[in-house]
């Protein structure tokens, strides 16, 4: 039998390696995580019957097509229902700067 700490790696593990997440989120205030011995699983709450798993996107990507992939993953990985929460979105590493952060003409 697998632990909740084994399989919220698993989830945790799963759910980064879609292309598209850039990371796991804890949640506005860190509550989204799964206690084990020593550490905290930052990103997964696991139920008796179903999960969630809270991620950061990039937006290099469909954001909804990020999560249903997430989704469909860590379903496979879980063996149950997951609801996948988006908590945050980036630009990606070729975005650049934002338009508050260039130079004002003229100056």
């Amino acid at each position: 039998m697998t632990s909740d700490a084994d399989l919220a790696d698993a989830v945790a593990t799963a759910a980064a390696s879609v292309p598209g997440v850039t990371g796991l989120n804890a949640g506005r205030f860190g509550e989204v995580a799964t206690l084990a011995a020593g550490r905290r699983i930052v990103g997964v709450r696991l139920h008796d019957h179903s999960g969630e798993v809270h991620i950061e996107v990039t937006l290099d990507r469909s954001v909804m097509d990020t999560a249903e992939d997430v989704r469909r993953t860590v379903e496979k990985v879980a063996g149950r229902s997951m609801t996948v929460v988006v908590e945050d979105v980036s630009m990606g590493e070729d975005a650049g700067p934002e338009p508050s952060d260039a130079p004002a003409s003229g100056t």
